[in-house]
C-alpha cells in the first residue's frame, strides 16, 4: 500500500464529528480520540466481535479497544509493518514486516510472538486471512508481484502465485477456492485458483483507477473494489463491472458489513468516508459522507459489532530538507507524530 503525505489538522481529544447525510439515510455516530504512539501507519484490522483493533505503526502494532479508543496492547519488533491478519481457528495473528521481508506469527490471546517467517520475495504489503482454506494471503510489491499463501496453523509457506502487476493491493476469497486480487497499476482484478496457486483470469475494472481495497459479498457474488474517485462493483462470475460508486480521493482500503449491507470507502486525501448501501446485487445508494481527517485512508469493519475504524496521523514540522534527493526517489523526511487520531464509526 502506497503511503501518502498527511495534511496536519487538529481535533479535540474526544468528541462526535459532523457528517453529511440525507434525512432518510441511517444516522452514524463518529467518536474520535488521540491514541498516541510513535511510527507511521498503513493498514488497520478489526477482530470480529471482540472490539480489538490492530493498527500498524511502522515498527510495532498497537492494539486498541475500538469502542472506547483505549490502548490495550502492543506487538513490538515489526519493522516497516504494513498490516495484520487474524486466524481465529488457530488463535494466530500475522504481520507483514516490509523492513526485513518477514511475517511475525503471534498468539492472538497473549500477543506474544511465536515464529518469524522469512518470505523469499521483498515488498511485503497487503495481508488477509482466508477462513475456508485456513490460509494467510500476502500480496507483495515485487517483480513480478506475488500472492503468497501461508498455512495459518503451522506458519509454513504453502504456495505463491505470480501476478501481472508489481503493485498488487487487497485480496479476498470467495469461500470456494478462488482469490481475487486488486492490481493497482494494471487496473485489473486477477483471479487465483487456490489449489494450484495460479492466475486463471484477469478482469479490467474501468472506470476504476488504481484499485486498492477489496471485499466480497457471497450472497450476491459481487466484488467491491475501492478506487480513488470512483469505486466499482464486479460480478464475481462474469468479471463484468456492474455498478460504479462516486467517492473521495486517496482511497487505500474498503470495508464491508454484510448484515447491514453497508460499504465503507475511506478517502485519505479528502478526509471522508463514503458509506454506501447495497440495495440489490447491482444497485447501490450513497447514504452518508462522514468527515474524518486527511490521511485516514485505510479502514476496518467489525461485522459483529457493526463498527468501522480509521486512523489519521498529525505531524509536526518536517526537518529541513537536505540537498541530496531522498533514496529511491521517495519523499523526504517527515515531521514527528504529534497526534494519532483514532475514529470509531457506529450507527
Amino acid at each position: 500500500m502506497i503511503n501518502r503525505a498527511l495534511t496536519t489538522l487538529v481535533l479535540t481529544s474526544f468528541g462526535t464529528l459532523a457528517l453529511a447525510a440525507s434525512a432518510a439515510a441511517p444516522s452514524f455516530k463518529v467518536a474520535q480520540s488521540n491514541i498516541g504512539g510513535d511510527g507511521g501507519h498503513d493498514y488497520i484490522t478489526a477482530e470480529a466481535g471482540t472490539g480489538r483493533v490492530f493498527i500498524s505503526r511502522g515498527t510495532h502494532v498497537m492494539v486498541v479497544d475500538g469502542p472506547s479508543g483505549k490502548v490495550i496492547g502492543d506487538i513490538p519488533d515489526t519493522p516497516n509493518v504494513h498490516g495484520v491478519a487474524l486466524a481465529t481457528k488457530s488463535n494466530h495473528g500475522f504481520t507483514t514486516n516490509g523492513g526485513d521481508s518477514t511475517v511475525t506469527m503471534f498468539d492472538l490471546k497473549t500477543l506474544a510472538p511465536l515464529k518469524r517467517i522469512a518470505v523469499p520475495v521483498g515488498g511485503l504489503d497487503g495481508i488477509m486471512y482466508d477462513e475456508t482454506s485456513d490460509r494467510i494471503i500476502l500480496t507483495t510489491h515485487s517483480t513480478p508481484g506475488t500472492a503468497t499463501a501461508i498455512d495459518a496453523k503451522s506458519g509454513e509457506i504453502v504456495g505463491a502465485a505470480e501476478l501481472e502487476d508489481n503493485a498488487p493491493e487487497g485480496a479476498v476469497g470467495d469461500g470456494k477456492g478462488r482469490l481475487f486480487v486488486n492490481n493497482e497499476r494494471k487496473n485489473t482484478i486477477q483471479v487465483i485458483d487456490q489449489k494450484t496457486m495460479k492466475a486463471v483470469a484477469s478482469w479490467p475494472v474501468a472506470p476504476c483507477n488504481a484499485p486498492t481495497g477489496i471485499a466480497y459479498d457471497g450472497a450476491t457474488k459481487r466484488i467491491f473494489a475501492g478506487c480513488s474517485g470512483t469505486s466499482v462493483v464486479v460480478d464475481a462470475v462474469t468479471g463484468k463491472v456492474v455498478a460504479s460508486i462516486t467517492n473521495g480521493n486517496g482511497v487505500d482500503a474498503l470495508g464491508w458489513d454484510p448484515k447491514e449491507k453497508l460499504i465503507y470507502i475511506p478517502a485519505g486525501r479528502d478526509g471522508t468516508v463514503t458509506v454506501v448501501h447495497q440495495d440489490s446485487a447491482d444497485q447501490y445508494t450513497t447514504v452518508a459522507t462522514i468527515q474524518t481527517l486527511s490521511g485516514a485512508k485505510t479502514i476496518a469493519v467489525d461485522p459483529v459489532k457493526h463498527m468501522a475504524y480509521l486512523l489519521a496521523l498529525e505531524r509536526g514540522p518536517a526537518p529541513a530538507a537536505s540537498a541530496a534527493p531522498a533514496p529511491g526517489g521517495g519523499r523526504g523526511p517527515q515531521g514527528p507524530v504529534i497526534g494519532a487520531h483514532f475514529f470509531a464509526i457506529s450507527h
